[in-house]
């Protein structure tokens, strides 16, 4: 019988995913495959569940949120673990699950995974640590990592964007050096966030993204007036497209250098990313992923 690693965060989300353990299970047991599953825990190490891991196994199925699953594909990295992953997107956050087509139902998603095949599919590299969706930096970058966790499964996304108010007080420029093949960029800055996936916090920023293409989207939101910058979040937030957009500059990139004094933190899928300088580059088809739509 085949095998399929389960890797599944019960506090992910709303807590959905222990109730559909058993549906997860019958339904691949349907199809042949053993499931082995392994819960995550406040004082387990993900690095736990793929000790085990040998030729019987087919893929990794991840049940979490864009954090869950950048930890897993991490993971699998270090240990140079080249099977397929899939996901069962029940986090706060499920951008990257939602870029490839995912249904949020776990029946819908676990079908879909299991009639599929594997396809190649890129992933973002900062210094040392592999992210799917998006890594970023300046303002408001560290709001998932500063959100607790009962906030997060009471109030979902919403969650972030309260937290994200609390830190308006404290906007303020931020020196930035960035450098790329296809643009460069020394001034000040609010934000900037770089894309292998297109939406962050459910907002369909980078929107010319594409799952494949080698390339990474960049997005810097220059420092300015606060009137300036609230209009372009508001044209963000209605999913505008931001083509010369004032305050605003977006390029692809295959490779980006970004060097940064300020004592702001980095942000790789909601999980806290390296320190500057940053060597961010795509890894052309970095990872085999099912379910793929």
């Amino acid at each position: 019988m085949n095998k399929v690693k389960f890797i599944y965060n019960p506090y992910s989300g709303e807590n959905t995913i222990i109730s559909d353990i058993d549906k997860v299970i019958m339904i691949h047991q349907k199809y042949g495959y053993e499931v082995v599953p392994f819960r995550l825990g406040m004082n387990c190490n993900i690095r736990e569940a793929f000790l085990d891991m040998d030729e019987s196994y087919n893929y990794v199925l991840v049940a979490g949120g864009d954090g869950t699953v950048d930890s897993a594909v991490n993971c699998m990295k270090k240990l140079n673990i080249n099977i397929p992953i899939a996901i069962l997107p029940v986090g706060t956050a499920n951008d990257f699950a939602k870029f490839i087509g995912m249904p949020q139902d776990v029946k819908s998603a676990c079908k879909q995974i299991l009639n599929s095949n594997p396809k190649a599919l890129d992933i973002g590299k900062v210094n040392d640590k592999y992210f799917i969706n998006v890594a970023s930096t300046g303002l408001f970058t560290d709001v998932s990592q500063k959100t607790d966790v009962n906030l997060k499964n009471t109030m979902g996304k919403l969650a972030y964007y309260v937290k994200g108010l609390e830190q308006l007080p404290s906007l303020r420029k931020l020196k930035v050096k960035v450098k790329s093949e296809t643009a460069v960029f020394d001034g000040d800055m609010y934000l900037m966030m770089v894309f292998n996936g297109q939406t962050a916090g459910n907002l369909n920023l980078a929107y010319k993204a594409k799952v494949d293409d080698g390339m990474l989207d960049v997005i810097i939101i220059k420092a300015g007036m606060i009137k300036d910058i609230i209009a372009l979040f508001i044209n963000m937030i209605k999913g505008d497209h931001l083509e010369n957009a004032s305050g605003l500059i977006y390029f692809k990139a295959n490779k980006i250098e970004v060097e940064c004094s300020e004592d702001i933190v980095t942000d790789i899928d909601g999980e806290k990313g390296p320190d500057f300088p940053l060597a961010i580059e795509c890894i052309k088809g970095g990872i085999k992923v099912l379910g793929v739509k």
